[in-house]
């Protein structure tokens, strides 16, 4: 998860799950995987949070709202999502469909995920919560890759990343880390939990979703959406000199998207 405006980078600047078609895939195709990767995406964040070794980073501040307010889950998922995305409005990002059913599908999603796994597996014991949550973290880079290749839009957080890179220059390291440092330290202080399982999905979800991205029968286009090309015209168009904003634009642009394919994401979410 993508301005219309010709004198901006943000307008040819590659962003995860953009609205582009995804070639091989046929609508109802594309339909069916997003709404299955996204039920796998809730899934995959009750795993960890039942594993109770450390939720996904956006999740502790999603469970330490719940404490601190008593709110359901879902409630609390659907609410952040809204937020996040309406910070969107002054980064000029565009949501699609998969943006909407993001939202609505996982916080529908994600209490009847957390009552099956508190009825199948009450009380886990350490080995057990191990297993959730590193099945939680490849089921979520999975999921990732499936809801993302659809190109339907990109989850809220992931949006927020890329208008950010966007509209700042800086890396996509650095903003994803920002906001997920910032995050799970104010869903610390609210009773969040964080532990083992948080540093290894930050450190491990984005190379499953690199491996699962080379998947062509998951995704047949990639992750990240590149400009078309241009064809050639007869008119004779003057040399540009390197020093020139817009060839430096166009170049960072073309870095922002071999960063995002190189770490296989962008979307938590979330």
């Amino acid at each position: 998860m993508i301005d219309t405006s010709s004198t901006t980078a943000a307008a040819a600047v590659p962003s995860i799950a953009a609205t582009a078609p995804a070639r091989a895939l046929g609508p109802l195709r594309r339909g069916a995987q997003l709404v299955l990767g996204l039920v796998a995406f809730a899934f995959s964040m009750a795993m960890l949070l039942h594993a109770g070794q450390g939720g996904m980073p956006w999740d502790v501040l999603h469970q330490g709202v719940v404490r601190t307010t008593g709110w359901s889950f879902g409630a609390v998922v659907a609410l952040t999502s809204v937020l996040v995305l309406a910070a969107w409005v002054p980064l000029r990002q565009r949501p699609g469909v998969g943006t909407v059913a993001n939202i609505v599908i996982i916080a529908v999603a994600i209490e009847p995920s957390l009552f099956l796994l508190e009825a199948v597996w009450p009380q886990p014991e350490l080995f057990g919560q191990v297993v959730l949550a590193l099945g939680g973290i490849v089921l979520n880079g999975v999921a990732t890759a499936a809801y993302v290749g659809v190109r339907l839009g990109p989850g809220p957080r992931d949006g927020l990343m890329t208008g950010l890179v966007e509209r700042t220059g800086w890396s996509v390291r650095s903003i994803k880390t920002s906001i997920e440092v910032a995050v799970v330290a104010v869903g610390w202080l609210l009773g969040g939990t964080v532990g083992w399982a948080t540093v290894g999905f930050a450190l491990g979800v984005g190379l499953v979703v690199q491996a699962a991205a080379r998947w062509r029968w998951l995704v047949p286009d990639g992750l990240a959406a590149r400009s078309r090309p241009v064809r050639p015209t007869a008119r004779r168009v003057p040399s540009v000199p390197p020093s020139d904003p817009a060839v430096r634009l166009r170049r960072r642009a073309d870095q922002i998207g071999r960063a995002l394919d190189t770490l296989g994401e962008g979307a938590r979410t979330s």
